[in-house]
């Protein structure tokens, strides 16, 4: 029970987070779907656990280490890590709705 709670409460962190990383990010760049972009290198860094130089100084270790991490992820992880996404595609869409509606800030 504790740990669907648990489960529970990640997935709607993960969403708030990424909404509002997402959201603040469409805002100031004017890129609306700019976070959704980055979201599969920001899960590659959630994943992997290894340095981002990693990738250029010793790529085959690396691209190995991110396909171990990947392949090894538990269902609540994964659910955790779509409503990340789920977020920051939301925020894509509050988004585009607001433009649409006038508000010229966004």
């Amino acid at each position: 029970m504790t740990a669907l709670v648990q489960l529970i409460i990640s997935v709607l962190l993960f969403f708030v987070l990424f909404f509002g990383i997402a959201f603040i990010l469409n805002m100031l760049l004017k890129a609306t779907w700019i976070m959704a972009g980055f979201y599969p290198l920001v899960v590659c860094a959630i994943v992997d656990k290894i340095s981002t130089a990693d990738y250029f100084l010793k790529p085959k270790f690396a691209f190995q280490k991110l396909l171990s991490g990947l392949t090894h992820l538990l269902p609540a992880d994964i659910i955790m890590l779509s409503g990340g996404l789920f977020g920051a595609l939301v925020a894509g869409f509050v988004i585009r709705s607001l433009r649409s509606s006038g508000y010229t800030m966004f």
